[in-house]
Formats: C-alpha cells, structure tokens, sequence
C-alpha cells in the first residue's frame, strides 16, 4: 500500500522534500540553501544545476529519514518560485546562463520600451498581469538579446524555457534522455505569455517578445499525472502535481471557496483571494492570476498582491548589517524594545510590487532620531511585512467587494509571534494559522494525490485542515490607522529614485 506522497518545495533560498501521510502530516523532512549570485546592482541569480543536484540529495534523503523507498511513494508533486527563469540546451541538459530570479530587475529597460506603446496596462486584459520586471516573458527575451547566437539556436529548437518546475520535471524524466518539458496552469500564468481565458501560449504575445513557441514548454492542469519519474529507486513513480508556490499555498490552505484568501511569508510575501471561474480584473494594483486547476474541471482564477522583499529583509539584516546571528534572534531584538521608536522600513530593495508597481522606487529607513537602537530596526523590519500586507488587502477588498473577515496564514515567518500580532493588530481582523504551516509543499502534495486517488476529493483535503493559533487584533483603531498614515507617508520617499 502506497504511504506517502513526496512533495518537492523548490524556493528562492533554499529547496526542500518532505513525505506526508494520509492525514497531511509531515513524516519527514530534508532542506539545503542553494547560493545567492548578485553580479550587478538589482541583478539576481540561481545555478539550475546546484538547484537540480541539491533536489535530488534531498529526495533520497526525505526518504531515508522515513525509512521509505520509492515503492512507498504514491505520486510526487512539486512546487517552486514562480517566475524564476531559465534557458537550457535541449541535447546538452547544460543552462544558457545562471536562471535569471524573480526577483531580478535587468529588464528594467525592455519593460519601459514595450510601456511607451499603451502603458503598463498595456498586456494586462489578455495575460492579467501589467508590464513588470517581475515576471518570465521579458527576462527570456533579454537572456535572448544577451547571449550571441541564442535566438537563432531557439528558432532551431536547439533551447529549452522553462520555469523551475519545467527544468525538474525535464530532468526527473530522463533529461536529454527524452525529458518531458511541461509546466502547469499557474507557472504558464506568470510569464505574460499565456492566455487568461485559452490557458494557452497567446501568438501576439510570443510575437511582441519575438519568443519561438518551440522553447516553451507544454501548459498541462495543476492536479493530473504527467509523467513517470526515471531516478533510481524512484523509477515508475508518478508526477501528479504542480503549482507555483503561492496557488500551491493557496491549494495547501484549502482555499476552495471564492473569497477564501491566504498569505504567505516567505521571501517575498504574496496574499492570494480565489475569484472562482471567472477572472476578476484588478482595477486597484493587483494581478489577475491562474489559483489552480483540476484536471477535468474549470480553472480556478485568483487576486495576488505580491510583496518583493519580507523574509529576505530579516537576510539583509543578518548577512548584510551583522544586527542578529540567525533569523529567528529577529524576534528577541525586536522585544528589546516596545515599539519602532517612530521609524519606518520600506525595503524597496527591487522596486515595490503590489499596489504600487514602481520598478524605480528603493528602500529607505525614515524617521530616525539619535533614540533609534537596534531594537527599534529590527521592529521596523517585521512591522514592513505587515504594513505591506495591509497595502496588498485594501486593494484586494476594493477589487473583490469583499472586506476580509479573516487571514489564513503560512510560510517560515509565521513562527514569528511579534510579527503576527503586529499583522493582526495593524488589520483589525483575525490571522489564522493552521497546524500544517508549511501549505506549500502540502499544497503540491495535495493536488498530486488527487490525481493519483490518494485522496478521494476535495473535502477529504478540508477535513485535514485544523487551526494552530489565532491572534486577535488588540490595538485601538485610532493607533491603528495613525501608524498605518505614517507607513503610506514613509512608501511615497522611494519612488522615483532611480531615473531614466
């Protein structure tokens, strides 16, 4: 009797492989970070080939910890960064370059060009996402222009594109040995090349990237089985599921209803409202997006709001300022002291994303005084995630007509108590967090085995979810919404800083 569903969570620092059993438990869980490139200022890069070889140690490793082996195993989902972009050679297995991260601004230049033609709304009613540097489509294109040679060899069908899902899948298939190159519904939504309404590759929009068709990979549903993997011991095991981390969470979350609505803190931080079948275009900063599909039934669309930096602010303060030794002293030197002592922190480290997409904004640290300590920065780090999160939820109140009632939460951070009743406090609604916190791999894990029969249905999903802690919001409303003033106040010193 298969056990266990293998669930492979490839994110932005770090990869990790857990099993979970029939309840949605964690049997076993293996991670390793993958190193950081920043060779240019606002330049961002991952090595595919660290990423695929760390995936594999970790699989074998999550197995082992379980005393498993494949013949344990029912499916295997995977998750990943969504947007993060990679070119390899179809024969070779070899990437182009580096993948170009999510997080990476180097089309800031290409995004103004295709701009000047109708604004960055420009695409938006056919792929529901505005011109940004944030997403796949342009970075193929500028990987194109920047490497001699390589447009002609993808008009041969010598190059591959893909998403971080599309290069696991390639490779857990056999690789230049006939690998399967696919993506799913939620990954092709983040590119700007596909379709809202045809879930297919749009023609004008390959056309306006001058992108081949031939590189990109076949758009399949987030929940059915694609192929069989080919590693050893593995062999013959099913791949079941893919979603991009946040419709993964958002699937992990149980979010099935329209109006149901998650965040998680990761990175970056990204809030998603499911919309139902029909896609809602965001008339208030947000992106109209791919929540999930189930093979053999209609498209589930959502709202995001998507924040670049929140996690990786907590980073900058460890590796780049020296203020804490590991992440989680965050929490300790943030009590040192009551409040922020009057200082706000806009990490617009890559620009700001959601509401405001403004590619030109950076960070700034605003209202310092000679009473400021270390305390106070660390405040001021956790209290941005928050008042960012607040940002993202007025505008997805003002495009849905719904005023959330409360917050489902996931993602490393939310271990973060400090953070989480800041979060609820400066909402004024309720932040649940369910005892699976990590929704995305379960996420990836649940739609592989609803594909494979694992689980029977979708109530069978909600019949795991269970409540781990609610934080209630404790702050006056008067408080709330001063502090709240002086946040937009404090956003409005990074725009424009870098120009044309």
């Amino acid at each position: 009797m298969k056990r266990f569903i293998l669930s492979i969570d490839q994110g932005t620092t770090s990869t990790r492989c857990i099993l979970f059993d029939h309840q949605g438990q964690i049997v076993s869980s293996s991670q390793k970070e993958h190193q950081q490139y920043y060779p240019k200022p606002g330049w961002v890069e991952h090595d595919a080939v660290e990423i695929w070889e760390n995936t594999v140690e970790l699989i074998y490793s999550a197995l082992a910890k379980a005393n498993a082996n494949g013949s344990d195993l029912a499916a295997i989902g995977i998750t990943n960064q969504r947007e993060s972009t990679l070119i390899w050679d179809k024969s070779t297995g070899k990437p182009l370059c580096h993948a170009v991260v999510w997080q990476d601004t180097r089309t800031d230049e290409l995004i103004n060009a295709l701009a000047r033609d109708g604004g960055l709304d420009r695409f938006r009613a056919k792929v529901g996402l505005p011109l940004s540097t944030y997403f796949s489509g342009p970075k193929v294109r500028w990987l194109l222009d920047h490497h001699e040679g390589s447009q002609q060899r993808a008009e041969n069908s010598e190059l591959l594109f893909g998403t971080i899902d599309s290069w696991l899948i390639w490779n857990l298939t056999g690789g230049k040995q006939n690998g399967q190159h696919l993506t799913d519904v939620t990954n092709a939504s983040r590119t700007m090349l596909m379709n809202l309404s045809t879930l297919d590759w749009d023609a004008d929009m390959l056309r306006q990237l001058n992108i081949p068709r031939t590189m990109l990979p076949e758009i399949r549903s987030s929940s059915e089985i694609y192929a069989e993997c080919t590693l050893p011991e593995l062999n013959g095991v099913p791949i079941a599921g893919v979603l991009g981390d946040q419709q993964a969470a958002l699937f992990g979350q149980t979010c099935f209803e329209p109006g149901e609505t998650k965040n998680t803190y990761g990175t970056g931080c990204f809030m998603l409202m499911n919309t139902g079948t029909a896609p809602i275009q965001s008339k208030h900063g947000l992106l109209t997006t791919l929540g999930y599909q189930v093979k053999g039934h209609p498209a589930v669309y959502a709202l995001e709001g998507s924040v670049a930096i929140a996690g990786a602010l907590v980073q900058w303060l460890r590796d780049n300022l020296k203020l804490i030794a590991k992440s989680s002293d965050i929490d300790i030197l943030a009590n040192t002291v009551e409040d922020s002592g009057g200082i706000y922190f806009v990490p617009a480290f890559s620009g700001l994303y959601a509401p405001y997409w403004k590619s030109d904004a950076r960070g700034v640290i605003v209202g310092l005084t000679r009473y400021i300590n270390s305390g106070h920065m660390a405040r001021a780090a956790l209290e941005a995630t928050a008042y960012q999160t607040r940002d993202v939820l007025k505008a997805m109140n003002l495009d849905s007509g719904v005023d959330l009632k409360s917050l489902r939460v996931d993602g490393g951070m939310v271990v973060n108590q400090t953070l989480m009743q800041f979060q609820s406090d400066i909402l004024g609604v309720e932040v649940i967090r369910p005892k699976v916190a990590e929704t995305t791999a379960l996420g990836a894990a649940y739609a592989a085995g609803l594909a494979t029969g694992f689980w029977s249905s979708s109530d069978a999903l909600k019949a795991n979810w269970a409540v781990a802690h609610t934080w209630t919001p404790r702050m006056p409303a008067a408080t709330r919404e001063k502090l709240y003033a002086g946040w937009q106040k404090a956003v409005t010193r990074t725009f424009d800083w870098v120009e044309p």
